[in-house]
């Protein structure tokens, strides 16, 4: 039988063997170097490698003893957080060559836990929009999503098992799901944003992506130092309560997506889970605007330095969409806000007696071209609600490209959140 390259083992499954001695990091960080190689010139992941420095971090731990659950284990690095050791450029030719002093606190965490730094991957321009021309490896006729185009690309190609992500609209979820991987968005703050790059303060999510559920819960009880989110599938057995929700923004979605959802409900409800159907109270109706204006209000004047400064270095979209948003008065901003607090306040009555929501993360499947990462729709209000999300496919599109669902939880309730997308994402995988 074919003996599986180490790079595409599942990284709980590698993390045994690098525990073990059975598989030595550099050896580990070597298939990885050796996979992006052969893969990197068709699809642009990175940003910056160095694949001595690469090997010089496995040896040192090949040297050492166990640093922790990550040992030897392989991690992009969106490259919005800051590196002690790489560059860090958000994608924008106004920092270009900045090197931070300092690890963002989720590097710091994950080196802690015995993790190998690969590289910096690709974001779009300042964690935004306008993207840096990374294509999707299911097809690379395709977006990848964004803005963590590269982390998502990375972690499905088998370049690395981890990759870390932001989300302020869709940024982990969309991408993860269009390039069929796991994207998790914790709970608002869960995770700490030290080093992160800023770009609409009160709903910037740290998040995370590996290939699969149980993947991504082990990278996330290292980087928050939270071992209760990681578990062995003995402890996802039961079958979840699902409120199927379709929310306000259902309209936008594709008949593909459409089709998929209801098959997905008769998926899961065949394979023992009680479900729901969920509608959301008329006051959500306005969230996704909400949401549009705190995101262009706070990041327009986040920016205000760049644009002082640097604007020819920034990209037009990028640099209209900026000053745009200056024009979102403060008392639009404060009545957005204060809409998103009464939702959060009714969230938990939504929820009722549901284990998790499941709703559309995507309009359809991944677009063609390289020119838009795809729309954000689906995944704002969840942002601005502040609980946890997980990607899951739900299915194909009619260019064989993933259909992209998501797992979604009360505020704080991560544990469970990701325990029943791993259920959900066992039953949608047979």
């Amino acid at each position: 039988m074919p003996v599986t390259p180490v790079n595409e083992l599942s990284a709980f499954d590698a993390a045994r063997l690098l525990q073990r001695r059975d598989l030595s990091a550099e050896a580990y960080a070597e298939a990885c170097l050796a996979r992006i190689d052969a893969r990197e010139p068709l699809i642009g992941a990175f940003a910056h490698i160095h694949p001595q420095q690469v090997l010089e971090q496995a040896r040192a731990l090949d040297r050492g003893p166990i640093r922790g659950p990550l040992h030897g284990l392989t991690v992009g690095i969106k490259d919005v957080f800051d590196t002690r050791d790489m560059p860090t450029q958000g994608g924008s030719d106004a920092f270009r060559g900045h090197q931070p002093a300092i690890d963002a606190a989720v590097v710091a965490m994950l080196r802690g836990a015995g993790a190998v730094m690969l590289g910096k991957t690709v974001t779009t321009e300042l964690a935004t929009f306008p993207p840096n021309g990374t294509r999707n490896p299911r097809d690379p006729a395709h977006t990848p999503g964004g803005s963590s185009s590269g982390s998502a690309a990375a972690v499905a190609d088998f370049m690395v098992p981890f990759a870390t992500a932001t989300q302020t609209l869709g940024s982990t979820i969309r991408p993860a799901g269009y390039c069929g991987v796991a994207g998790y968005k914790p709970t608002y703050n869960l995770l700490p944003r030290r080093g992160v790059w800023p770009n609409a303060e009160s709903v910037d999510t740290v998040g995370l992506m590996a290939r699969d559920v149980r993947d991504v819960a082990m990278l996330a009880a290292a980087a928050g130092h939270y071992p209760a989110l990681a578990f062995d599938d003995p402890a996802v057995n039961a079958a979840p309560v699902i409120g199927f929700c379709r929310t306000w923004e259902w309209s936008r979605a594709d008949s593909f997506m459409h089709t998929a959802f209801d098959a997905c409900r008769s998926q899961l409800a065949a394979a023992g889970a009680r479900v729901l159907a969920i509608e959301l109270p008329e006051s959500f109706r306005g969230l996704l605007e909400a949401h549009r204006m705190v995101a262009w209000y706070e990041m327009a004047r986040g920016f205000a330095d760049i644009v002082a400064h640097d604007a020819d270095r920034i990209r037009k979209p990028l640099l209209d969409r900026t000053l745009a948003g200056l024009e979102v008065s403060p008392a639009t901003y404060l009545a957005a806000q204060a809409l998103g607090r009464s939702c959060r306040e009714q969230l938990a009555g939504v929820f009722g007696e549901c284990d998790v929501l499941f709703a559309p993360a995507a309009t359809g499947e991944a677009p063609a071209g390289l020119e838009s990462t795809g729309d954000t729709s689906m995944n704002q209000i969840w942002t601005f609600l502040h609980g946890p999300s997980v990607s899951v496919t739900g299915g194909f599109g009619p260019n064989g490209l993933p259909l992209a669902m998501q797992v979604l939880g009360r505020i704080g309730d991560d544990a469970r959140t990701l325990r029943a997308a791993r259920w959900v994402e066992q039953v949608l995988g047979r």
